[in-house]
């Protein structure tokens, strides 16, 4: 367990960053509704010193540059953030303390923005409003209204562009497609299509099928998987599905954080009911896409309210 001082470093310097950035916007006259979203709210990466260790522990000299290779993160139920940097063993790291501040999301997903395989900022929902918050720095409203959505999170690249992009499911259970600009912000919405409230997990965070453009899974209310190829198309990003196997009701969480054993595919977490961690490693093969699974932690998991 991660000693409370660290994080209240971090909370100290969260709050330096978030009031100088305030005072800055505040001067030029657009820092309204952005006042009313930053105080007390602070997101940072897993520190490059853990990465550092468990690449080395492993002789990886770096991470896969195939697949996205990103750090598990989790809120619990205080509103406080922590993370787990994998090596290239498909286990995790020890968990270090990196937000606070996030009580009232309703979700958080990581983004990479930048495009270098990995990701350096998070989307929240919180009061029906979408901020962005690059590691680091300050939270910035995105827009209201996503109070209609029961279901967001960015699967990656879905819509042929540069960067990440944004999925979210509204209540009669349409699911749309917003593009990223890289910084942030985001395209108007792009009709996916309904029915997709048969699913009450949806993951992805990569290539799944080894053709080069980003996939995702859904589970289904009677727990089978099911398989979507991405198409690199904004107006239909997702070929017919595809069944993968059936059982998954099991677990309670899924999510894919991209590769975990840094073997250059990406690969599927998985957590059970009785908060025990689950590692399916990804095969590349549209076919069968994880391999058998692989316990990575026994218990405790269920402390997090929010995995991404």
């Amino acid at each position: 367990m991660a000693k409370s001082s660290g994080l209240n470093t971090r909370r100290a310097a969260a709050r330096v960053t978030v009031a100088a950035v305030t005072a800055a916007l505040v001067a030029t006259g657009t820092g309204a509704a952005f006042a009313a979203d930053a105080p007390g709210r602070s997101a940072s990466q897993v520190s490059a010193g853990a990465k550092a260790s468990g690449v080395t522990k492993y002789g990886v000299a770096t991470p896969s540059v195939a697949a996205k290779t990103n750090a598990l993160y989790g809120m619990d139920s205080k509103g406080d953030l922590y993370g787990y940097w994998p090596d290239s063993t498909g286990t995790l790291g020890p968990r270090q303390p990196t937000g606070y501040g996030f009580q009232d999301a309703r979700f958080i997903t990581q983004v990479d923005q930048d495009k270098n395989g990995e990701s350096d900022g998070i989307w929240d929902v919180t009061a029906g409003q979408l901020s962005y918050t690059k590691f680091d720095t300050a939270p910035v409203p995105v827009g209201g209204g996503w109070n209609i959505y029961n279901r967001v999170l960015s699967t990656g690249n879905l819509g042929g562009a540069a960067y990440d992009d944004l999925l979210a499911r509204d209540s009669s259970g349409v699911l749309w497609l917003y593009l990223g600009y890289g910084n942030g912000k985001l395209t108007s919405r792009y009709k996916v299509g309904g029915g997709w409230n048969a699913y009450t997990d949806l993951a992805g965070k990569g290539d799944l099928t080894g053709d080069g453009k980003d996939d995702i899974v859904a589970k289904d209310t009677s727990g089978v998987l099911w398989l979507y190829k991405g198409t690199g198309n904004s107006k239909s990003p997702f070929a017919a599905r595809t069944r993968i196997g059936s059982g998954w009701n099991t677990y309670n969480t899924l999510l894919s954080v991209g590769d975990i054993n840094h073997d250059g595919i990406t690969d599927l977490l998985a957590r059970d009911k009785n908060g025990a961690l689950w590692l399916y490693k990804g095969t590349g093969k549209a076919s069968a896409p994880y391999a058998s699974r692989v316990k990575i932690g026994s218990s405790g998991w269920n402390t997090y309210r929010i995995l991404y």
